[in-house]
């Protein structure tokens, strides 16, 4: 496969869809019809099915592997056309997409949709029974003949045509969108922080996704976000999308080989067995430092508990949607190159990946950092962007943010509603705020960026929320 380059990144390649890409009209974009007295927006939602195939790796390849099955994966999205180029939005039951991998996505979903990729945006909700794709590391773990795949490109391929399929299936019978609406419901028991700081601000605990600890169970929440964010569109008085936003990891237990989409994915499919007409996203927000930790001690029972309390925050959040007519939408994009750990070393990354001693998790976790190093060395930016609905926004944020860039996105426009949507291109792994960095901890051990991508990451936001 090719190495993206700068230029590959910023503009993408529609090939000769480019004749299909809209120029001020939508009877020019992939098929779709529109009749001359048909003014306004038009949506058209799709889905697909992701999940792997058995033997498959999951979470990059340091845990089980696919051996069964507790539900399915999928890809849920749309495509929103108007005047200007055609819109994908999508969120993807998977651990991660990274660089180049989450490229590939939105290219391949860019092309079926006759637009182009820097007006996609794909998130994972970060699932970790689920695969963790990064194209590049794929090849450097392969390179090593005695190594589990990242992610077997076969089944990577198929997933771009179902997901390219679906898009052109349903273009061929978009909706009006005629309003949207907003609402938020509180979701009980569910988010707490992972990292415990004393009163003068310094790391002195750490709980996880699960703990049978008692004294995570007893330590306060911590900083969170409780509000479960909801955007709709409608066609009239009919809902046809609504797309649900909560700041949590969203795992219950992991590693035993068996494929769900865990707690967030299971309350999202109860919601839409409950509207089967009007298609249900789910995306999570910045949760970098967020886990259910401390209403988890990662049994089946707490999967059911937890999915009971989600699926009441999503029910909750549609309660009360404040509806009015669509008007307007915007399209912003900002983009930087964040400055690389300056401890990632690529020689001794390179010994580790290499090292037939180490444990599959060093060697395996090493090539995304070498990716990284690669990547930041050719100057490939990362891009934010934020989708405008009139004065309703949803922000579109890359990896592992910490909640804080959450919550500042929401101080930075405060007078409008802003939804936020976390792990888009997975490449920087996590992104703490710059005061985390003195503190330590898991996450700044991880964090493949140098503190200022917190000034980079903000200015980001504020431009593409104006």
């Amino acid at each position: 496969m090719v190495e993206i380059n700068r230029r590959e990144f910023v503009q993408g390649s529609v090939g000769s869809l480019a004749a299909g890409i809209l120029a001020g009209s939508l009877a020019q974009s992939s098929g779709v019809a529109r009749s001359e007295d048909q003014q306004g927006f038009l949506v058209a939602p799709f889905r697909f099915d992701v999940t792997p195939p058995k033997g498959h790796s999951l979470c990059g390849g340091w845990i089980q592997p696919v051996v069964d099955f507790d539900d399915s994966l999928e890809a849920i999205g749309y495509v929103l056309l108007g005047p200007e180029k055609p819109i994908v939005v999508c969120a993807v039951d998977w651990t991660g997409l990274l660089n180049e991998a989450h490229l590939a996505w939105r290219t391949a979903l860019a092309e079926a949709a006759g637009t182009t990729p820097d007006r996609v945006a794909v998130h994972c909700v970060h699932q970790h029974n689920a695969p963790f794709a990064c194209l590049e590391s794929e090849r450097l773990v392969l390179a090593q003949k005695d190594l589990p795949h990242i992610v077997e490109l076969e089944y990577f391929d198929e997933c771009l045509m179902r997901g390219k399929k679906a898009v052109q299936e349903a273009l061929k019978t978009p909706r009006s969108v005629t309003h949207i609406s907003t609402g938020q419901g509180k979701v009980e028991m569910v988010a707490s922080n992972r990292r415990i700081l004393n009163d003068e601000g310094k790391l002195v605990n750490w709980r996880g996704s699960a703990s049978k600890d008692p004294v995570h169970q007893q330590l306060p929440e911590g900083l969170i976000d409780p509000w479960l964010k909801t955007i709709a569109f409608y066609d009239g008085d009919e809902k046809i999308i609504a797309m649900h936003f909560y700041a949590t990891h969203p795992m219950s237990y992991y590693g035993d080989g068996r494929v769900s989409s865990d707690f967030a994915g299971l309350a999202r499919k109860r919601r839409q067995q409950d509207e089967p007409d009007c298609t249900h996203i789910y995306f999570t927000g910045c949760s970098g430092n967020i886990a259910a930790g401390k209403y988890n001690d990662g049994t089946p029972e707490s999967r059911v508990r937890l999915t009971d309390r989600m699926y009441a925050g999503i029910v909750a959040s549609e309660e009360k949607l404040e509806r009015r007519p669509l008007t307007s939408v915007g399209w912003k994009m900002h983009e930087f190159v964040p400055t690389p750990r300056s401890t990632l070393d690529a020689a001794e990354i390179e010994k580790n990946i290499s090292n037939h001693d180490n444990a599959v998790v060093n060697r395996n976790r090493p090539s995304y950092m070498l990716t990284w190093l690669r990547r930041c060395e050719n100057k490939v930016p990362l891009r934010i962007t934020a989708l405008h609905l009139g004065d309703v926004v949803m922000l579109h944020l890359p990896a592992e943010c910490f909640l804080e860039y959450q919550l500042r996105a929401q101080s930075i426009k405060p007078e409008g509603f802003v939804a936020t949507a976390a792990y888009g291109d997975g490449g920087p792994w996590y992104i703490p705020v710059k005061e985390a960095f003195p503190q330590g901890g898991y996450e700044v051990s991880v964090c493949l960026c140098e503190p200022n991508i917190d000034e980079q990451l903000t200015t980001a936001m504020t431009d593409v929320l104006a």
